[in-house]
């Protein structure tokens, strides 16, 4: 008796946790939390800061979408997408350049091949390729880096690959003609101004935190025009002319915008990432665009219309959902 007693007992308590856990979630009408993680870039680069205002917007509504978004500060384009394609990400920030490369199966892809599960969300805003260089270095011209020793960028980034590419249609050979580093970008400005480089490519959004600190040094430094691109931007047609802005940097020794070339920052995701987190993402970049383009300088051009251009992956179907909702698509 004592012993079916308990049994009993025992029954009814666990029946009451089952019903209290089932009911406490149901009462409140929270989705269970998930999280997910924007791949971004070096912490002085504008990828990270995008991500980051990105994270805040939808962490704002946390409990709508009962989703946690998170930032990682990473080695830039090629990193992001081979980390979203492993899953290891679920967004990551990357170069136009960059993605119709990997869904292509084309240069940093070239040997796995296709990235068929690769998505696209938006885009962001348009980056230059940059080039900066030490005033005493005597560089006029991309093709007076012959001989210098020059910070092309970390391996796994864009701003490796874009350098390279202008190097090439300056008639340079980056493994023989000039002595390359591969540095993070965070740390370039650093070591142009301690003159343990002359010069360094930065592809990104301007105004930027790394050109702002080369040019408050005491080495004297100056933007150097990449020009004669013409071949090029037929060879590669998501490159396109762009200008870097002299405004948003006094303290450099130019006295006009620099001219050159640039892509556009992406949004990228898988296949494998759940629509409705990709909903909810792309909802709230684009209904607070306003907003976000107050964040950065960079931004500013950002048009709901021009944040569709520059994409080669399919969109993936959370981002269609809400572009088609809003009449975008």
């Amino acid at each position: 008796m004592k012993k079916g007693l308990m049994l009993l007992l025992a029954f009814l308590v666990a029946g009451a946790m089952v019903f209290a856990n089932g009911g406490s979630e149901k009462g409140s009408g929270a989705p269970q939390k998930r999280f997910a993680t924007i791949g971004t870039g070096g912490v002085t680069g504008v990828y990270y800061p995008a991500g980051g205002s990105i994270s805040k917007m939808v962490n704002k509504k946390s409990d709508v979408y009962g989703l946690k978004v998170t930032v990682e500060s990473t080695g830039g384009s090629v990193f992001n997408i081979n980390a979203v394609m492993a899953g290891d990400l679920e967004f990551g920030i990357a170069q136009s350049d960059r993605q119709t490369q990997a869904w292509e199966g084309t240069d940093e892809w070239k040997d796995k091949g296709p990235q068929k599960n690769l998505r696209a969300v938006c885009a962001l805003y348009p980056e230059s390729v940059t080039l900066m260089a030490a005033v005493d270095a005597n560089i006029n011209s991309i093709e007076d880096l012959k001989g210098h020793i020059v910070n092309i960028g970390n391996p796994g980034s864009g701003n490796r690959g874009n350098a390279i590419i202008a190097l090439e249609n300056a008639g340079i050979n980056w493994e023989t003609d000039i002595k390359a580093e591969g540095l993070k970008a965070a740390e370039a400005a650093k070591m142009l101004q301690d003159g343990r480089i002359d010069a360094y490519f930065y592809t990104v959004g301007h105004p930027n935190g790394s050109f702002k600190e080369a040019t408050a040094g005491k080495r004297k430094v100056k933007f150097v025009p990449i020009d004669n691109i013409d071949k090029l931007l037929e060879k590669y047609p998501y490159y396109a002319k762009s200008v870097i802005p002299i405004e948003y940097y006094p303290n450099a020794q130019n006295s006009s915008d620099v001219p050159t070339f640039g892509v556009k920052a992406t949004l990228i995701t898988s296949a494998d990432v759940p629509d409705d987190v990709v909903y909810a993402v792309t909802k709230e970049i684009f209904d607070n665009l306003e907003d976000f383009k107050k964040l950065h300088p960079a931004f500013g051009v950002l048009t709901k219309k021009n944040m569709l251009e520059g994409l080669t992956a399919p969109l993936h179907p959370g981002a269609l959902k809400y572009f088609k909702e809003a009449g975008l698509k």
